[in-house]
């Protein structure tokens, strides 16, 4: 706890948001009122058991697999992890990997995120070679091209096939007068983890739609895999989406969509991006 309180004083802003700004839809003691009516705590033995650590959701591929299996987990909500805790925004990749780290996990390859989002973990499908010999964005721009034309014919959501609104935390406001990222004029008006039931994939992990975008790991070859172990890691992704998404839809978010480059550097960058809808969730090697 210490390490992590130091990453936060060191950010001076990373938190649950501006609270001069920050307006979030719904408490977390109203939260946890709706848990203790459908008497779901989220606690899950079996996971826990599997991942040693609370909280956090096997990623295997149920095809072939059974949660034993996996190789690795995925915490089910944003950090902190918590049920009806907000989620943690204007972080950046950096500190996400560093606090990842300071609790026994790592920051997530792109692909798992995906697979806990899609309900299949599949094998990694990034093309190396589409990146050699060019510019890193060039490489990373044929690299995401070439991923989305191999997913368009099967788009999904954590809840399902077709984009719903009112299932995931997509429907609360941004700030009159927020434009880009400011901390002075944009609120982040997030809403608990897990306050949204229905907001989960077949693996039980949350709010993977909706709620915070996810700061998530890109390699641009097999050396920067987190998955594989690498400790020097690739480039920013940019997962998820956010908390007004079912009345502004920026852009896709389907479970396999990859972004843009947007704010793109290292994921170890000291200037990594910051903004007041991206947060991140950890992985862990089981």
């Amino acid at each position: 706890m210490l390490s992590i309180r130091q990453i936060f004083t060191r950010s001076g802003t990373l938190g649950q948001g501006n609270p001069a700004l920050t307006q979030h839809p719904e408490t977390s003691e109203q939260c946890q009122e709706k848990l203790a009516q459908r008497s779901e705590p989220y606690a899950n033995p079996a996971f826990e058991k599997i991942c040693r650590a609370p909280y956090m959701a096997p990623l295997y591929d149920p095809k072939t697999q059974k949660p034993e299996d996996a190789k690795a987990c995925i915490d089910q909500f944003e950090f902190p992890d918590i049920p009806c805790a907000y989620p943690v925004v204007w972080v950046r990749a950096s500190e996400a990997a560093e606090i990842c780290k300071v609790e026994g996990k790592r920051l997530c390859d792109a692909h798992e995120w995906e697979g806990a989002c899609a309900g299949s973990l599949e094998l990694p499908d990034y093309r190396f070679d589409l990146a050699k010999g060019v510019s890193v964005e060039r490489g990373l721009q044929r690299m995401r091209a070439a991923h989305n034309r191999s997913d368009a014919g099967s788009k999904s959501w954590s809840y399902g096939a077709v984009y719903q609104t009112g299932i995931c935390a997509a429907a609360s406001h941004k700030t009159p007068g927020c434009s880009g990222g400011s901390w002075s004029q944009c609120g982040s008006n997030t809403y608990p983890a897990g306050d949204f039931s229905g907001c989960h994939s077949s693996l039980d992990v949350y709010d993977l739609n909706g709620n915070a975008a996810e700061h998530m790991n890109l390699p641009l070859n097999e050396s920067q895999m987190a998955s594989r172990g690498s400790k020097e890691l690739g480039y920013t992704e940019m997962k998820g989406s956010w908390f007004i998404f079912d009345t502004y839809r920026a852009h896709d978010d389907s479970c396999r969509w990859r972004a843009p480059f947007w704010h793109g550097t290292r994921v170890l960058d000291k200037d990594s991006h910051k903004n007041y809808h991206l947060g991140f969730r950890c992985c862990k090697d089981s």
